[in-house]
């Protein structure tokens, strides 16, 4: 077995998210995030040796327009780029293998998109399969009604389960200044309003956002100069299923199981997780999937029912749990990230401090 290089997130920053940002454009929401970044990693821009993005072009309705992205990082002199049509955690897994094979030893990941351009819920229907499901246009929200009605009806949960999933998330999110929404409720207030995609409320879903987010990796020896406590990635996976809903399982998640398992969650204890869990229901799937009991503080953040920069907020879950190791708040931590409908594709990646 070839001997794995020591990689850890060194720095961390996002964007202060809105549900529609009409002041600036995908590249001037970029740039402050990407100064920061750098900024809080110590290491100068010149000297970072990989640079890789994920976005969308459907959200902007163009080929090629994660171009402009550029603009914001600084392409000359000549970087070492690379781009990812994904959600950012998967370009942080491509700067993960990169720095391992030693090309490098920094990278540079960020993610953007502004959700609020179009109808983000209808968008996303050309990613299911185009013979079948994509003509007749199921949004999002749509696909993931179905999802939760399986998920309940195979495991006794109920409406209220889900709702103390979203109460607590909004509760959460008082804290955190970068939240779209934030409420001091419980669940029987929730579960007083009104049911929009049978079993989901509205406070069941993630609102729209515009917003972006950068981290910073190091290897070895670099991260423990610029960072006193590095958040060290001790396992990472990813594991996709059938695009047809048809073919596998939706009320669990047999491709998170997989991730959780070679990524090595169980390998220890976990002080916190953040879930990439865009629908409530889906952060109970992700629970089971995992293997994290009731004692696993869940998106202390709020997470994507706060905030669902669509195309960052998987990155922004990876950052928000690396921050508690950095401030020493936790000792292990578990990030997720998800893309495709109803949890298709799952990431899974281990973060400890030393």
């Amino acid at each position: 077995m070839p001997v794995m290089r020591d990689v850890a997130v060194v720095a961390f920053a996002q964007s202060r998210h809105a549900a529609r940002d009409r002041e600036r454009n995908e590249v001037e929401t970029i740039i402050p995030v990407v100064q920061e970044a750098v900024a809080a990693s110590g290491i100068p821009r010149a000297d970072i040796g990989f640079t890789v993005s994920g976005s969308c072009d459907y959200l902007s309705g163009g080929p090629f327009t994660f171009v402009a992205g550029l603009d914001a990082v600084g392409a000359w002199p000549p970087i070492r780029e690379s781009h990812v049509e994904m959600d950012g955690a998967w370009a942080l897994y491509e700067a993960w293998v990169t720095l391992q094979t030693g090309d490098a030893d920094s990278a540079l990941v960020y993610a953007f998109g502004k959700s609020s351009l179009g109808d983000l819920h209808e968008i996303l229907a050309l990613q299911t399969d185009p013979y079948h499901c994509a003509p007749l246009w199921p949004s999002m929200v749509d696909l993931a009604a179905l999802q939760a009605c399986a998920h309940l009806e195979a495991t006794g949960r109920t409406e209220r389960d889900l709702a103390e999933v979203a109460a607590r998330s909004r509760r959460a999110a008082l804290g955190n200044p970068n939240a779209v929404v934030a409420e001091d409720v419980d669940a029987g207030e929730l579960l007083a309003r009104p049911v929009t995609h049978p079993p989901l409320r509205h406070s069941d879903l993630p609102p729209v956002t515009d917003g972006a987010a950068a981290v910073v990796l190091a290897a070895g020896d670099l991260a423990r100069r610029v960072r006193q406590r590095p958040a060290w990635i001790r396992g990472i996976d990813h594991r996709i299923e059938a695009q047809g809903l048809g073919v596998r399982d939706l009320a669990s998640s047999a491709s998170a199981r997989m991730a959780a398992e070679r990524a090595g969650v169980a390998g220890g204890p976990v002080d916190v997780a953040e879930l990439h869990a865009q629908f409530s229901h889906e952060e109970l799937i992700l629970r089971d999937a995992l293997g994290l009991d009731g004692g696993v503080p869940v998106n202390p953040s709020g997470g994507p029912l706060a905030a669902n920069p669509y195309m960052s907020a998987g990155l922004i879950r990876i950052g928000e749990a690396a921050a508690r190791i950095h401030d020493g708040s936790a000792g292990r931590a578990v990030a997720h990230a998800a893309q495709g409908p109803c949890l298709q594709h799952n990431l899974v990646c281990v973060l400890e401090g030393e």
